[in-house]
């Protein structure tokens, strides 16, 4: 749910270059979604594929993803210098195993009680 909600912002958005987003929430864990990643890694963090068709994952892939939104932009230039990067990608290590849990909890809840209203939004 937590990821659903934010990729439909960036859905919502213009990028500056054509977006493919792929929903992996169905594949199974060793199901392959994409050449070099399978259904459990693609779950566990966040990926993009550049346009040279490397395949970047966590702070480096939110950082390619902003860098390609106006709004975002800055900060996806943020991301890119060393000092920020390394810091980026540590404090996304930590959330994936600290905040994303909860967060993921109260969006479930949040869509349960949505279902169970008959609140499809």
């Amino acid at each position: 749910p937590l990821c659903r909600a934010e990729i439909s912002l960036y859905r919502r958005l213009t990028p500056d270059r054509p977006m493919h987003f792929v929903d992996v929430s169905t594949a199974a864990p060793e199901e392959a979604v994409d050449e070099g990643l399978c259904g459990a890694d693609a779950m566990a963090r966040f990926h993009v594929r550049d346009p040279d068709g490397r395949l970047l994952s966590g702070a480096e892939a939110f950082g390619l993803l902003w860098r390609n939104y106006r709004g975002f932009r800055w900060l996806g230039h943020l991301v890119r210098w060393p000092v920020v990067g390394w810091i980026a990608a540590g404090a996304y290590r930590v959330f994936l195993v600290t905040v994303r849990p909860l967060l993921q909890r109260m969006m479930r809840a949040r869509e349960a009680r949505r279902a169970q209203a008959g609140d499809s939004r």
